[in-house]
């Protein structure tokens, strides 16, 4: 079923930060970072994939979701949704169910044999299509999905994420440049604005974790393992 009255996007991004914070899928830790992909130090840390387990958490953020590409993209703005290979897929098929539209997935890099695809299932020129993802840092891991998509004929101008980081100014740029929208449901700034309201970490977590965000690269480059 296609959602068609939801809160507005203030509350949307609240009750995302209530649920995640929930299932404990947010990671506060300002005395012993965490160490991000990129090899650098951080205090925060979300694991959007934990969602699948939580039924009711899942189904009213798909809604959400959902929803939010419909206000901002547009109803009949894509004929196929595509997840980003791994974390993307469940959400993908889930927002294409709501949506009623074709589900695809895109793989990292080729297979290697067989036909040494990165696009699983049917997708077909001039096909707009949503990448769907659970989550985006600073948007450079989307270019290759996209551009994987953009190499069968289809279009991808719009890429939708349950949590966007919100700190990294460049993110927008690099996608917008590239031709893509990003579309959100919350950011480490809701996030870190219920952890307040909630009393869910420690006043001393709380602090270092909003000195991150407000100088990611100088909190990292202070805190840097020697």
């Amino acid at each position: 079923m296609i959602p068609s009255s939801f809160p507005d996007s203030t509350e949307i991004a609240r009750l995302t930060a209530r649920m995640l914070l929930e299932i404990k899928a947010v990671h506060f830790n300002a005395r012993e970072p965490f160490t991000l992909a990129s090899g650098l130090p951080s205090p925060t840390y979300i694991d959007c994939r934990k969602l699948i387990s939580y039924p009711r958490i899942r189904s009213t953020l798909m809604d959400f979701l959902t929803v939010t590409v419909m206000r901002e993209a547009g109803f009949e703005a894509f004929d196929n949704i595509a997840g980003g290979e791994t974390a993307g897929i469940p959400f993908a098929a889930m927002v294409a169910e709501r949506m009623a539209l074709p589900m695809t997935y895109v793989r990292k890099k080729p297979k290697g044999y067989g036909r040494n695809a990165r696009i699983e299932g049917a997708m077909s020129e001039g096909e707009r299509v949503l990448l769907v993802e659970d989550l985006t840092t600073d948007g450079g891991s989307k270019l290759s999905f996209v551009d994987a998509i953009r190499e069968t004929g289809a279009t991808c101008g719009h890429t939708a994420v349950i949590f966007y980081y919100g700190i990294f100014p460049e993110t927008e740029k690099t996608l917008g440049d590239h031709g893509v929208k990003l579309h959100a449901l919350c950011t480490w700034w809701d996030v870190l604005a219920e952890a307040k309201v909630q009393k869910a970490f420690d006043q001393e977590t709380l602090d270092g974790v909003e000195a991150f965000l407000n100088d990611p690269r100088g909190w990292q480059e202070a805190n840097k393992p020697t």
